[in-house]
């Protein structure tokens, strides 16, 4: 059954699907708990979700956990070399068998001490051998979807999921277009930052750069904005630069490489982000994980060839954490104050014909997938 609040309601305008005769979504989809906690079985129980990079469980027994909401999963490669997948229960009594990442011989529960082998199946359980009836193969840890995608590690709750890169089109393409050597590339280090922000600010937020001269001087000192465009797709957007404005800027120098544009990025739904910078061969993943309606945790994972940061990247690395995430925080940060504000409830897509940087076309289109998701009624004049 559809929320109401879901719906058209006094004092809305029109959401529409044509973005440049379209309002925002009402500023209650940003902090409204009831939506938020539709959103989970609506969007993230049905959707992939990033979990790690395949060179974290290269090795058999290596895993690695990623949670989704409530619902905590770990991926592990097999003694036979496959990758697998599973909800991270112990199906005795609940609790949670592994955390973090690392590498196993077997999978231990912390709790009673059953013991799982990587395919899942239930190798031990101490005092069960008189237990009347008691069958191990009962027992076995519940499996879920996963699939590798130019070294990206993703997992879907949803048996019934399309394959990802089917999803996906033409992602693969363009990203093996930008980084030729992707498969080279091995995780190298996780950055955290806790925003009091809903998770959707962050997204709206990445997929426009009509704030990037306002707020981002060291960017756009970086990147060539007039060949700045975004370009969106089904359930993916891009937004890339032809060419680095100047080799020694004001966000980091570099030599050029295998990586040799100004910057490219992708918008992944629900809530990740794929970006490489220019210089040597790297590509990176911001994903904005939701805790609560006013508040994420987003982790980006950076990966480098033979997972060994050089100087020259370590200068992009640290211009990401030092300058570009907080001017990025501290802007989602204040629109969450102001989503809260009695003289706001919606905005107005800025929207041009050329599609240029500052078009905010690719806002209303990640926009349009969560109204669609949520099955949200806002255009009285289509019922949609």
């Amino acid at each position: 059954m559809t929320l109401p609040i879901l719906n058209l309601m006094p004092g809305d305008l029109p959401f529409r699907a044509d973005p440049s005769d379209s309002y925002t979504l009402p500023a209650r989809f940003y902090h409204d708990p009831a939506i938020w906690g539709h959103e989970k079985q609506a969007i993230f129980y049905r959707s992939w979700n990033y979990a790690g990079h395949v060179s974290q469980v290269a090795e058999p027994g290596a895993f690695l956990t990623v949670r989704i909401h409530e619902q905590n999963v770990f991926v592990a490669r097999t003694r036979a070399g496959d990758l697998k997948a599973f909800y991270n229960v112990c199906p005795h009594r609940g609790h949670e068998l592994v955390s973090g990442t690392g590498r196993k011989n077997v999978i231990t529960c912390p709790y009673h001490a059953w013991a799982f082998d990587f395919d899942g199946t239930l190798k031990s359980a101490r005092n069960t051998e008189t237990v009347k009836g008691f069958d191990k193969s009962q027992f076995s840890l519940k499996e879920v979807r996963v699939e590798v995608f130019c070294g990206l590690v993703l997992v879907n709750l949803y048996a019934d999921a399309i394959p990802f890169a089917e999803q996906m089109g033409d992602l693969e393409s363009e990203i093996r277009h930008y980084v030729p050597s992707v498969d080279d590339l091995q995780f190298a280090q996780r950055d955290s930052y806790e925003v009091e922000a809903n998770w959707k600010v962050l997204v709206d937020n990445f997929l426009e750069c009509y704030h990037c001269h306002p707020a981002h001087k060291d960017f756009v000192d970086l990147v060539d904005m007039d060949s700045y465009r975004t370009v969106t797709s089904k359930y993916y957007s891009s937004q890339c630069a032809g060419n680095p404005k100047s080799l020694s800027n004001r966000a980091f120098s570099f030599q050029p490489g295998d990586v040799d544009f100004g910057y490219a990025g992708w918008y992944v739904w629900p809530n990740f982000t794929i970006w490489a910078y220019p210089g040597e061969a790297n590509l990176s993943v911001l994903q904005m994980n939701p805790t609560a309606p006013e508040h994420c945790v987003e982790f980006q994972d950076w990966f480098v060839k033979d997972g060994k940061v050089t100087d020259q990247l370590r200068d992009a690395i640290n211009y990401q954490i030092d300058v570009l995430q907080p001017e990025d925080i501290g802007l989602c940060e204040s629109v969450q104050k102001g989503l809260k504000s009695s003289g706001y409830n919606q905005g107005r897509f800025v929207v041009d014909a050329g599609k240029t940087e500052l078009s905010e076309h690719a806002v209303h289109h990640f926009q349009n997938l969560v109204a669609e998701a949520l099955g949200a009624n806002l255009d009285p004049e289509t019922g949609t």
